[in-house]
């Protein structure tokens, strides 16, 4: 989810204190409130449960690092009773009216389900693709509320949202907890970008649905987006005779941040007839390797995706000059996934693509095995020449 990782940064420890009253035992919370069903498929990070009167939102392990974490949260229609021995410090109103989005993936599944107009503050507006959102920015509807040092927290307080969405790139940020704290806004970590299935990723819609009380508006988007993937992986995997090596990334400086096999894009790459080079790893964080390292592997690479913010051949030169020698580099097997790009950095890639996987998929395949889908018009890659 590159939604520049330093804006995000901070937002990891917004949440706890504002929360803590929500780590309670999930067992014990069951047992006060029976009667649930889960509604989620594939995401592992979070779960959707019915009750009588309201919905409990449950967020498993939220952070990177995190272990047996679960935060609790009851979503209860405006209007009505709070059930007896319910904590109000869990409780979020639904349907939410005012919101504000500490990354551009939220801003898509908010988009998606026509709600656009209730996001009233973001972090990072530089790095948003969405064209009216933009433009409420720049109406001055929607505030940039900044991040870790910069975070304006008497703006926050000026927006006075239902709730802040944000996630957590570990436990590390201390001093941000007394910042919300001392604002009482009801804040909900978002793990999306720790599942490790595009499909996974995608089903966080559900939990917006449940936020804007259009559970079935948000059923009925990932329901289309999970048939349509299916149904362009079985053709994939029924119409490949070879599988074609991938090489993802770029190094920074003379380290090379490597996305393990069980990372998101590693599944990506072999459900669209691939195989990614480091596929039998395992990590819950991107693995730092040394260049070398990584220049020997890559020597065997067929193809080279997802090359940072690469827009021409001279720029992986100016890194290091050895990587001009790898067969993919010289073939011009090069591919990014910028194509879809603002002026200011914003990639729809990291918004839209997180609700419509099937879309990258088809790319992916198409650039693995030209032909595959006739002529298809990439959508989001760009070959780099």
């Amino acid at each position: 989810m590159k939604t520049n990782v330093n804006v995000l940064k901070s937002t990891l420890i917004l949440l706890i204190i504002t929360i803590s009253g929500c780590v309670n035992s999930y067992k014990k919370e069951r047992e006060k409130f029976p009667d649930f069903k889960n509604g989620i498929s594939k995401a592992e990070r979070f779960t959707i449960e019915k009750g009588n009167g309201y919905t409990i939102l449950k967020i498993i392990n939220p952070w990177q690092g995190a272990e047996n974490i679960n935060l609790i949260y009851y979503l209860v229609r405006r209007g009505a009773e709070l059930p007896i021995g319910m904590d109000s410090a869990t409780v979020i109103f639904v349907p939410v009216k005012k919101i504000i989005c500490m990354s551009t993936t939220h801003i898509a599944m908010i988009s998606a389900l026509g709600e656009e107009n209730t996001i009233s503050g973001v972090s990072g507006s530089g790095f948003i693709f969405s064209e009216s959102l933009t433009g409420n920015i720049k109406k001055g509807l929607v505030e940039d509320v900044g991040y870790d040092a910069n975070l304006n927290k008497e703006l926050i307080l000026k927006i006075s949202p239902d709730l802040i969405m944000m996630y957590g790139i570990g436990n590390e940020s201390d001093g941000y907890f007394g910042k919300i704290k001392e604002l009482g806004i009801k804040v909900v970590f978002n793990a999306d970008y720790l599942e490790t299935d595009p499909l996974s990723r995608a089903e966080w819609i559900k939990l917006f649905g449940a936020l804007y009380c259009k559970e079935e508006l948000a059923d009925s988007i990932y329901s289309s987006e999970y048939e349509a993937y299916k149904k362009l992986k079985s053709y994939i995997s029924k119409n490949i005779s070879k599988k074609p090596k991938v090489l993802l990334g770029l190094p920074f400086k003379d380290t090379w941040y490597i996305s393990p096999g069980n990372s998101f894009i590693s599944k990506m790459v072999t459900d669209a007839g691939g195989e990614y080079l480091w596929k039998n790893t395992e990590s819950s964080i991107s693995m730092p390797l040394g260049l070398e390292n990584v220049y020997l592997r890559a020597l065997t690479a067929d193809f080279w995706l997802n090359i940072g913010t690469v827009k021409i051949k001279d720029e992986i030169s100016a890194v290091d000059q050895r990587l001009n020698e790898l067969p993919c580099f010289k073939s011009g097997n090069l591919y990014n996934n910028n194509k879809r790009v603002t002026s200011n950095g914003g990639n729809d890639y990291w918004e839209m693509g997180s609700v419509y996987p099937h879309l990258i998929l088809q790319d992916i395949a198409s650039i693995l095995h030209p032909g595959l889908f006739g002529d298809h018009e990439l959508f989001y890659y760009r070959k780099i020449n």
